[in-house]
């Protein structure tokens, strides 16, 4: 999933999102380090249409990577720590 060609996007996500306020501008509803942030800031980031980026941010949710929150109409991302620690963790032990 990460060594793939759009793999080096989804680590590039992963490392906004660990402090999304440094990545991110201001939201309209939800607070980007306590909610996180929608696809549409995401894919503004990358340079890539909304849904690129959703397909991107489903896939990291579907595998626990990051956690959704939803917040009136909109969907909001943000990591999930304990789960990109074991994941890590996996990786070191040559897993």
């Amino acid at each position: 999933m990460l060594k793939r060609p759009a793999g080096g996007q989804r680590l590039e996500i992963l490392e906004w999102l660990k402090d999304p306020a440094a990545h991110f501008p201001p939201q309209r509803h939800g607070d980007p380090v306590e909610d996180g942030v929608t696809a549409a800031a995401v894919a503004a980031k990358l340079g890539v249409p909304r849904s690129v980026a959703h397909s991107h941010l489903g896939l990291l949710a579907g595998i626990g990577m990051v956690r959704t929150k939803r917040i009136r109409w909109r969907t909001f991302y943000r990591p999930d720590e304990v789960r990109i620690a074991e994941v890590a963790r996996m990786f070191e032990k040559g897993w």
